[in-house]
């Protein structure tokens, strides 16, 4: 689906990817409806936007809750006339901890925001995309949801719950107007450590070495929305996702070794 004078909704759209897709969207002639917690991130996300303000709406909303997702699409449709598509970008990862060391209530928010959030804006939003002549749903995964990384197997779950479920929408929405794209990104300079209040203390020159190998925010969008252009089934954004990737097919046990050994360095 060219995106080009549709209306698309972006979740996680105050900062980091989310923030990246929305500017993108609007400087390819759509209009979009940028939804984030933080209030203040998304009158940055707006002050960023220049002259395509206009063309962008805000909508503070919490994803853990149902009724304030199942109410979004009327307001977007009220604001925008219409809805073509949607990009569930939003996510939190956990605390680098292992499992046994992860308490009960930060499990259910990571699995809240990544999964259940991506399950009510996609239930809310599907009978009225449906209408549409055509549309789109592009949900974001992670390397992490096919990729066992230590420190980080809820937030694994989460990525790999929102992988089936969206290849499984694919299928059901097969011989509809609507399609289906799975991101699984790797790693992205953002602020997703510190927003989910999971910093890890690395050493100054494993920082430097690292972030010359890491997508940006504005590289990793534009290749989503290239994704959702070409409605693509599956889209590996970096180049770690796809060497990964192919080791995962190749030797599922060597490529959980070698991500296991990478952290411990």
């Amino acid at each position: 689906m060219q995106v080009s004078n549709k209306v698309i909704v972006v979740t996680g759209g105050g900062g980091g990817i989310g923030r990246e897709l929305v500017h993108t969207l609007l400087s390819k002639g759509a209009s979009v409806a940028a939804v984030d917690i933080n209030k203040e991130a998304l009158e940055e996300t707006v002050n960023l936007a220049g002259n395509k303000r206009d063309k962008l709406s805000t909508h503070i909303v919490n994803l853990t809750d149902r009724d304030a997702v199942e109410a979004l699409p009327e307001q977007v449709i009220s604001h925008h006339g219409a809805v073509d598509g949607i990009i569930n970008n939003a996510g939190i990862i956990q605390p680098f901890v292992d499992i046994k060391d992860l308490d009960y209530d930060k499990i259910k928010l990571v699995m809240d925001i990544n999964f259940y959030g991506t399950i009510y804006m996609t239930k809310s939003f599907l009978p009225y995309l449906l209408e549409r002549p055509v549309a789109h749903i592009t949900n974001v995964s992670s390397m992490g949801g096919f990729l066992p990384v230590p420190g980080q197997s809820v937030y694994g779950a989460s990525k790999a719950a929102v992988k089936l479920f969206t290849e499984g929408l694919h299928s059901e929405l097969k011989d509809t107007n609507v399609k289906v794209t799975v991101v699984f990104p790797g790693g992205v300079s953002t602020n997703i450590m510190k927003n989910s209040g999971a910093e890890r203390t690395r050493k100054s020159d494993d920082k430097k070495d690292q972030s010359h190998k890491l997508l940006t925010p504005k590289e990793a969008a534009e290749i989503i929305i290239k994704g959702m252009e070409n409605d693509e089934f599956r889209v590996l954004a970096g180049k770690d996702s796809k060497l990964m990737d192919f080791i995962c097919r190749l030797n599922p046990k060597k490529a959980a070794e070698l991500i296991a050994k990478k952290l411990k360095n």
